[in-house]
């Protein structure tokens, strides 16, 4: 779903456990007011909500945000049907989120690796 080759246009996903909607929208290349929409269209996507309705992702959340940003823009699905996609991709979704999260790590460890090196 989310191809290493779309993957290449946006930033590596820091190693922080939560992301205020603006760096979640910069992670993920798309504006604020979109996530929100997003919240209410896929059931999947539930940022954490805390003090003044702060709203506070979680990298599983910016993982979902890729996929769903993958399959509106870059494979032309409309909204139901990504929602449709991601509901049946859910049990092939742990795997392809575990895997994701491996090649991030791995490109991070290969950055830290060129940074010892030097």
């Amino acid at each position: 779903m989310l191809e290493p080759a779309n993957n290449n246009e946006l930033p590596p996903i820091p190693g922080k456990r939560y992301f205020t909607i603006g760096e979640a929208s910069e992670l993920c290349g798309v504006k604020a007011h979109v996530l929100r929409y997003w919240e209410q269209e896929f059931p999947q996507l539930k940022p954490v909500k805390r003090r003044g309705n702060r709203r506070y992702y979680q990298r599983k959340d910016v993982i979902i945000i890729r996929q769903i940003r993958a399959l509106l823009y870059d494979e032309g699905f409309t909204i139901g049907g990504a929602r449709q996609r991601l509901m049946g991709d859910e049990s092939k979704s742990d795997i392809s989120k575990s895997q994701q999260i491996i090649k991030q790590l791995r490109v991070e460890l290969e950055d830290v690796y060129k940074i010892l090196r030097n």
